[in-house]
């Protein structure tokens, strides 16, 4: 009996042993993936990237409300304030942003004959964009009190980007970005991703983006506009 019990018990321990050793194996190729995909989409999508950025474009819009607010009002207007939002409006959107849509996102769509009357259109309002941003710095950096030409052209000129750059950045959004994925191969889309990062670590600094987003800050707290809890409605109707 004890001869027995005790082979019994070293089957029953290479059995077990061949049992964990299974296990182990069967675990270790699921577990390898889960290790790359630490190493993966650490990074910013091109569209996600491009549509931060419109996140930074429609707060600069919401600036330049609050400035044709003060014109109609006859209220203090800071025109540093305005400048200062042209400015990144230059700097960011038009010779970072839409140049990065217009170097890797439209000639991909022409390419694949996609969207292109919307690519044509936008490539369009790029173009009247600069020319209304041209307008507002000239306007907002004049020294002294603005003329009643001034005002008027200062508020033409934010009125127009305003009414142009919300539909052109909405379009953008729900139709040209998500379908630029489909028409951009898998490792490609990756390397635009990085190849976004590059430029503007290079154009910005390490951190670009959030510098950009605190020069708005800056511009929202000297206009009272910063506290997001001012834009909710005191009462629901």
């Amino acid at each position: 009996m004890e001869i027995r019990s005790d082979f019994g018990r070293r089957a029953f321990l290479r059995r077990g042993g061949l049992l964990l050793a299974v296990s182990l194996a069967g675990c270790a190729h699921p577990m390898k993936p889960a290790k790359d995909e630490g190493k993966e989409g650490t990074g910013i999508s091109p569209p996600e990237d491009l549509m931060r950025e419109h996140g930074v474009l429609r707060r600069i819009l919401l600036i330049y409300e609050e400035s044709i607010r003060r014109i109609d009002t006859d209220e203090a207007l800071p025109l540093d304030s305005v400048a200062d939002a042209s400015g990144i409006i230059h700097d960011f959107v038009e010779n970072y942003h839409e140049k990065l849509e217009e170097d890797f996102l439209f000639p991909r769509f022409k390419k694949a004959g996609t969207l292109t009357d919307l690519v044509n259109v936008l490539t369009k309002q790029h173009n009247a964009g600069k020319r209304l941003t041209k307008t507002t710095l000239s306007a907002s950096e004049k020294k002294g009190p603005l003329s009643p030409e001034d005002r008027s052209r200062l508020k033409e000129s934010m009125h127009r980007f305003i009414r142009m750059y919300r539909p052109h950045a909405s379009r953008e959004d729900t139709v040209l970005f998500p379908e630029f994925r489909k028409i951009v191969p898998p490792r490609e889309f990756e390397e635009l991703g990085e190849e976004f990062e590059e430029r503007e670590d290079k154009a910005f600094g390490k951190d670009g983006f959030f510098k950009v987003v605190g020069r708005v800050e800056m511009i929202e707290k000297r206009l009272g506009i910063f506290d997001l809890q001012e834009f909710t409605p005191v009462s629901v109707l």
